[in-house]
């Protein structure tokens, strides 16, 4: 947490520039001035996606069995050609991160090897090189890969990290770094084992390097960024959290990805003081939140949430918990409670008094609530939704398993095994897909989820850098 200090400082620096009391006025540069326009967009597309399904089952079965009603996989993966159409996927997005264009019209940049020896002089092939190019770039890997961080992947704007066709798992130090930046798109990579790194110096750009203080060990650390999508990326086991959002980032969804063993798995918000972060805008959608997760799917500090069509196969202490007054629009997602009768209710108000969270904007709308669970709905008109008898409908709960039938890396190596190598991509080539006990998500036969450790405090120079980012273009930041 900001010293208070610091946040009075930022709101009088805050004061001298347009920018700067739009910050006050809690708008981002990214931010939809109409969310629930968002959201409904989000149901018109899901509609319409069920609806094309339902009918090619009657007139087209063959293609019918590729449609999932999932409007992102629809978009794409029936395409049997997709290999040689990758940047199609940028035009596949939905919810607050549907602007993430990521490498779209960049050039094609294989990775051809796995070694990250140098995080200030990274080896042209290595993943670390491209990310911190300058232009856009779509990133693909022509054969699985196991990449061992030394260091945070610090990645500059305008870069699609594309692991179709491919298994490829990042762990070790840092791992993720998204840091005053926009337009990254993360696509079919496993995240896991990350730990912390840091007290070094880490190459940025081609041009800038800097030292690094301790990171957190998040398997994706977004701060500061905007027009951001995360989509069937598998994460687990990860020292603080799996994906964690602070610090004004906005314009981002979250989907189709896969999580299991962790603790505290998803941040969004630095903290209940830190007022632009009222202006986040954040999508989660056809997620699975799977086996040994205990919190934070996720832990909200202001801003818009919009979690639909997620599966939630039980939790050990909450699933969506909040402070800070944020919107939390829960709709059609299955949650299904632990046996733990005190662990039932999927939602919590942290460290704060039902005087002050009665008037917050909690609501539930369709959401399938399975073995004893209790959504608190907070606001005006609303009701504490709870398991009734025969109240989950066959067919609503045969719409969530559709939806989130493959949440996670596809392919080799994920949790289905329908999508093909890349073997004819734009630049051609490809070698076979190869197994073993390094392509596993438990790689290094942990058994248990791994404890967080005590956030970072951030320095006042951190916190006048995040009022730099309102005054400078994302594309002139390195």
């Amino acid at each position: 947490m900001l010293p208070r200090t610091c946040i009075v400082l930022i709101s009088l620096l805050c004061q001298f520039s347009p920018l700067g009391r739009a910050m006050l006025n809690l708008t981002l540069p990214g931010q939809h001035p109409n969310p629930e326009a968002v959201v409904q967009e989000v149901h018109r597309k899901v509609n319409a996606s069920i609806t094309r399904r339902d009918m090619l089952q009657v007139s087209q079965k063959d293609q019918a069995t590729c449609l999932t009603g999932n409007p992102i996989d629809d978009c794409w993966k029936c395409d049997p050609n997709w290999a040689n159409n990758r940047q199609r996927l940028a035009d596949c997005a939905i919810g607050f991160g549907q602007y993430a264009v990521g490498g779209k019209n960049g050039e094609f940049y294989l990775v051809t090897d796995d070694s990250d020896d140098d995080a200030v002089n990274p080896k042209p092939g290595t993943l670390r090189y491209a990310v911190i190019q300058t232009e856009p770039l779509w990133i693909v890997f022509p054969s699985n890969m196991l990449i061992k961080l030394s260091q945070e992947l610090i990645f500059n704007s305008y870069k699609t990290l594309d692991g179709r066709g491919a298994n490829v798992h990042i762990v070790g130090g840092g791992c993720i770094t998204l840091q005053f930046i926009s337009n990254v798109i993360i696509h079919n990579i496993h995240i896991h084992h990350c730990h912390p790194s840091g007290d070094t110096n880490v190459r940025s750009s081609p041009t800038h390097y800097g030292y690094r203080t301790k990171s957190d060990g998040d398997g994706i650390s977004i701060f500061g960024s905007k027009d951001i999508w995360i989509d069937h990326c598998s994460l687990s086991h990860c020292k603080d959290g799996l994906i964690d959002a602070v610090m004004g980032s906005t314009g981002i969804t979250i989907s189709n990805n896969y999580f299991s063993h962790h603790n505290e798995v998803m941040l969004l918000g630095h903290s209940d003081d830190y007022l632009p972060d009222t202006g986040m805008q954040v999508t989660i959608a056809f997620n699975h939140f799977g086996e040994k997760l205990v919190q934070r799917m996720p832990r909200c500090r202001r801003g818009y949430i919009h979690v639909v069509n997620n599966d939630y196969t039980q939790w050990e202490m909450y699933a969506i918990g909040g402070s800070g007054n944020p919107t939390i629009n829960s709709q059609g997602n299955r949650y299904t409670a632990p046996l733990d009768p005190n662990a039932k209710e999927v939602t919590k108000r942290v460290d704060t008094e039902e005087g002050k969270w009665k008037g917050w904007n909690w609501r539930t709308d369709g959401d399938i609530m399975v073995n004893g669970a209790i959504f608190v709905a907070s606001g005006q008109g609303v009701e504490v939704k709870y398991e009734k008898a025969y109240s989950v409908e066959p067919k609503s709960a045969v719409l969530i398993d559709q939806l989130t039938l493959h949440a996670g890396a596809l392919g080799v190596g994920g949790r289905d095994n329908n999508l093909g190598m890349w073997s004819t991509g734009p630049n051609g080539g490809g070698t076979g897909l190869d197994s073993g006990p390094d392509y596993t998500d438990d790689w290094s036969g942990s058994s248990g989820p791994l404890l967080p450790s005590t956030s970072t405090f951030l320095s006042l120079l951190i916190a006048l850098s995040c009022l730099l980012f309102y005054k400078i273009p994302p594309t002139f930041m390195l």
